[in-house]
């Protein structure tokens, strides 16, 4: 089911960095220097509701992400704040992208390479330069409020589009769906990740505590109804899966 791509017109953004050229491999998706163009009839698998909540990422950096927890006030809550406060709904998919490259370029740094538990991993820039790209592109995915699946692409399969675009083998794949879903953020990186995802509306959700075989995760809303989030991800065929794997062949 693919409603309203159809009439859809071709999402293009400027990126601070150039993607890594697989990109060209999923279809519906164009990577030259960095100009990122996607068209939504070929690349969406569902896109029922092209609108997403957003904040600027300017204020998400100077007012929140120096906030700080307190014994009243938990990290949640004051990304849910903001989110109130600051939040606005776009319908331009650049948008969306240009303010996800920021909060995962934030949240995926380099400056962390060097800290001993991800040294022991094998975690590499190239490691951080996928769940940035990757990252990006799945903040046009969205979960309505009643836990509805709206919008789904092939990055929301985060290690099999990792296996396509980078040419990664089945332990590489792994070891960048767990740094995604868990091995990445100790406490005080998820704090991070918290706040920093308020610019996208919501907070991390791991779709794969609910469905198996690396299916990833999503950006949702606070308060999404779970018990209809993961009866939703049941509902993903293995013919999205497949198609996902048949890209670039």
């Amino acid at each position: 089911m693919n409603t309203l791509s159809e009439a859809s017109p071709l999402i293009q953004v400027e990126l601070p960095e150039a993607f890594h050229p697989g990109w060209n491999r999923i279809d519906g998706v164009a990577v030259e220097g960095t100009t990122l163009t996607i068209d939504p009839a070929v690349y969406f698998f569902r896109y029922e509701n092209p609108s997403w909540v957003v904040c600027d990422w300017d204020g998400v950096k100077a007012e929140l992400l120096t906030a700080r927890e307190t014994a009243d006030t938990t990290v949640e809550q004051l990304a849910l704040d903001y989110v109130r406060a600051h939040g606005r709904t776009t319908t331009d998919p650049a948008e969306v992208l240009a303010v996800a490259w920021e909060a995962t370029a934030y949240i995926f740094r380099e400056e962390y390479l060097t800290e001993p538990g991800l040294v022991a991993l094998g975690v590499r820039a190239e490691h951080l330069r996928m769940l940035r790209e990757v990252g990006t592109v799945m903040a046009l995915n969205r979960v309505e409020q009643d836990g509805a699946i709206s919008n789904v692409g092939p990055a929301w399969m985060f290690p099999i589009a990792c296996k396509v675009i980078y040419g990664l083998d089945e332990r590489e794949a792994q070891l960048v769906d767990e740094l995604y879903h868990g091995t990445w953020f100790d406490e005080s990186r998820r704090v991070e990740a918290t706040k920093a995802n308020a610019a996208l509306g919501g907070r991390l959700v791991h779709g794969c505590q609910s469905q198996a075989d690396m299916r990833g995760g999503a950006i949702v809303p606070f308060g999404v109804d779970l018990v209809e989030f993961r009866r939703e991800l049941r509902q993903f065929g293995d013919d999205w899966i497949q198609r996902v794997q048949a890209c670039g062949q």
